[in-house]
């Protein structure tokens, strides 16, 4: 019924798979589709201090990081005027490389540079 879709994120504009089981899990529960990518939505969710565990986030098998941040944005929006993004230095918690990143890194979090951040990611 459902087939992999790619996306676009509101935030930084990178291409992101959204599959056809995530697109079934949001289906589920009435959700709209991600305006943003995974690491977009876990830059937000960790500015606003969000722990997770709201009860459906991961545990089902289903997610990819989507968790309970799924509502941002609702609809479809347009272009945005919103400017550049402010990036942040951080020390790349893996390798040690100087990593930029889209968010203020916190104290005690591990901060992954891309490459690390995409075999991370597996």
């Amino acid at each position: 019924m459902y087939s992999d879709k790619v996306l676009t994120c509101a935030d930084c504009g990178q291409e992101f798979v959204f599959t056809a089981r995530e697109q079934e899990f949001y289906a589920t529960r009435q959700f709209t589709e991600p305006r943003r990518c995974g690491s977009c939505r876990a830059s937000r969710k960790a500015a606003r201090g969000d722990s997770g565990g709201s009860g459906y986030g991961n545990s089902g098998g289903y997610g990819g990081g989507y968790g309970d941040s799924a509502g941002y944005g609702g609809g479809y929006g347009g272009g945005s005027s919103r400017g550049p993004r402010e990036m942040f230095t951080a020390t790349c918690s893996s390798c040690g490389k100087e990593a930029s990143v889209p968010f203020r890194p916190t104290s005690g979090k591990p901060v992954y540079c891309s490459d690390c951040f995409a075999t991370r990611r597996g």
